[in-house]
C-alpha cells in the first residue's frame, strides 16, 4: 500500500461511490420516465418504482453518514486517550470533533504541540492536516 499523506488520504470505493450511485440515479430517472408514460393500469406500480428509487437514494446517503458518524466518535475517543497518554492531561473541550479528526494524522512527537497550536489558533481540519510534518496513516477509515 502506498504511503498515506494529505494528498492521498481520502478514500473512494468505486463500487459504492460511483457504480451504486449511478445505478440508483438511473433507476430514479428511468422510473420517473416510466411513471410519466404509464397508463391508468400500471400507474400504481410505476409510482412504487419511483418511491423505491428515492428510498435507495436516501439509504445510500444515510448509510455513509451513519458509518462516518460512528467512526468519528471512535476517533475522538482514541485521540483523547492518546493525548492523555502522551501528556497526562485531558484534551480540551474547545477542540471540535472535526479538528480531532485532522489531528489523528499527526505523529506522537508532534501531536501535543499541534493540539496546543490548534487550540490557540483555532485551526481548521484542513489546516491541521497541512501542518502535519510526519504523517501517521489511518488505513481503517470507512
Amino acid at each position: 500500500m502506498k504511503q498515506q499523506n494529505f494528498k492521498n488520504h481520502g478514500r473512494w470505493v468505486i463500487g459504492y461511490h460511483l457504480v451504486t450511485f449511478l445505478a440508483i440515479l438511473l433507476l430514479i430517472i428511468g422510473s420517473i420516465r416510466g411513471l410519466l408514460k404509464s397508463s391508468e393500469d400500471n400507474l400504481y406500480s410505476a409510482s412504487l418504482l419511483v418511491l423505491v428509487g428515492f428510498i435507495l437514494l436516501f439509504l445510500f446517503f444515510f448509510l455513509r453518514i451513519f458509518s462516518l458518524k460512528a467512526q468519528d466518535r471512535a476517533i475522538r475517543a482514541e485521540e483523547k486517550l492518546r493525548y492523555f497518554i502522551l501528556t497526562g492531561k485531558s484534551l480540551s473541550d474547545k477542540i471540535s470533533t472535526r479538528q480531532i479528526i485532522g489531528l489523528r494524522f499527526a505523529s506522537d512527537e508532534e501531536f501535543p504541540a499541534l493540539v496546543e497550536k490548534t487550540e490557540k489558533e483555532n485551526l481548521s481540519e484542513k489546516e491541521i492536516k497541512l501542518a502535519v510534518k510526519n504523517w501517521r496513516s489511518d488505513n481503517y477509515r470507512v
